[in-house]
């Protein structure tokens, strides 16, 4: 099953995960996003680097290297399909904290995201990463814009390869993760 959906996340964070130097990302929604906040409303999408709001400061020291201009401003260009192997609602800080060392951000962006709109909580999804055989290149179009997490495609026609980890490796953080989420 192909899908029709696209996350949108940080250049530097779907890098990380397409190169599988991540398979975590800690999620809160975006301004746009309804009261509820962002909900993993997709088991598999792509993955849809943005470069708003991309903020040196709240990457780790090892991802900073990372960080670029748009290099095709005015497209999308989609490097990944994910899949949600788990998610966790973390509705403490210092569980949330923990999962520092398993993604990118610094510990201060994670406890933001927690605090945003004064609702305290965050999602945590591991996904199995497929990078694309060749990247799949969209025009980006007045739908795609704004601060949303869940961006609906036309039809994409891409070919995803392996998964980036190995399935051992993921099974492995997932019960790490499952151990700092679960105290």
């Amino acid at each position: 099953m192909t899908p029709s959906t696209a996350l949108k996340e940080w250049d530097t964070q779907c890098q990380a995960l397409t190169s599988g130097t991540s398979a975590l990302l800690i999620r809160k929604g975006g301004i746009m996003e309804t009261h509820a906040g962002f909900e993993v409303e997709h088991r598999a999408f792509y993955l849809y680097p943005t470069f708003l709001h991309q903020n040196p400061a709240e990457l780790r020291p090892e991802f900073a290297a990372l960080l670029r201009d748009d290099p095709q401003p005015g497209r999308i260009v989609l490097p990944a399909l994910a899949e949600v192997v788990a998610v966790h609602k973390v509705e403490s800080l210092e569980r949330a904290l923990a999962l520092e060392p398993h993604q990118a951000l610094t510990a201060g962006a994670i406890e933001r995201r927690f605090h945003y709109r004064g609702r305290p909580w965050v999602h945590a999804l591991l996904l199995r990463v497929r990078p694309l055989a060749r990247p799949a290149v969209l025009e980006e179009t007045p739908e795609m814009l704004g601060c949303v997490s869940w961006v609906p495609l036309a039809e994409v026609t891409a070919e995803a390869q392996a998964p980036v980890l190995p399935e051992a490796r993921l099974e492995q953080l997932r019960e790490e993760i499952e151990r700092a989420v679960n105290g």
